[in-house]
């Protein structure tokens, strides 16, 4: 039993340390650099320094802020508000239709207990046709509106996502730019 024991310990001490060990040799990632961060690649064909580099990015980043208006970090906060504004836009606009149908039903009882009391002498009749006449009226109008908000709320979505991609799409151009003139080469 004793022996049991101590092979099994024996054996998880050798594991657990050799898991130590790979962990330690394993180098850390390293961090994206700031082109990277906005989806350029850039290579420093005049042999500049990471240091260098760094620096050179950091003042064409602020160059093209400043030459396009559009701050990449800042466009992408919006882009997630205006995609998280546009889905609740999209559930009220599914939501917009519902209680049309009992609306109609009440409109369409009061014409044809009306329509009923004029034709026939039986108000209760004719109101209980209206209303079911009215249920599915109101039913059509309500989905009709409903389908035409959602759509709107998609397209203006895509406009958004649109004026977004080309707003990034300037910057990149103009930081692109900026970098080639101090001897990088890059690519987006």
């Amino acid at each position: 039993m004793t022996r049991t024991a101590t092979i099994v310990l024996s054996t998880l001490l050798v594991l657990s340390s050799a898991a130590g060990a790979r962990s330690q040799t394993q180098p850390a990632p390293k961090p994206k650099t700031l082109a990277a961060t906005v989806g350029v690649y850039v290579f420093p064909a005049a042999g500049q320094a990471a240091g260098r580099q760094s620096t050179d990015e950091a003042d064409c980043y602020k160059w093209a802020v400043g030459n396009t208006g559009v701050d990449p970090f800042e466009t992408q906060k919006a882009a997630q508000q205006q995609a998280q504004q546009a889905e609740a836009a999209k559930q009220e606009a599914a939501g917009a239709g519902k209680g049309t149908g009992a609306k109609g039903a009440v409109v369409g009882a009061a014409a044809g207990a009306l329509i009923g009391e004029i034709a026939s002498n039986d108000a209760g009749k004719g109101a209980a046709i209206g209303a079911v006449t009215g249920v599915i009226a109101g039913r059509r109008r309500g989905r009709a509106a409903s389908a035409q908000a959602q759509q709107e709320v998609e397209q203006q979505a895509q406009m958004a996502q649109q004026a977004t991609a080309e707003q990034q799409a300037a910057f990149k151009k103009a930081f692109s730019a900026c970098l080639e003139a101090k001897k990088y080469v890059v690519k987006f």
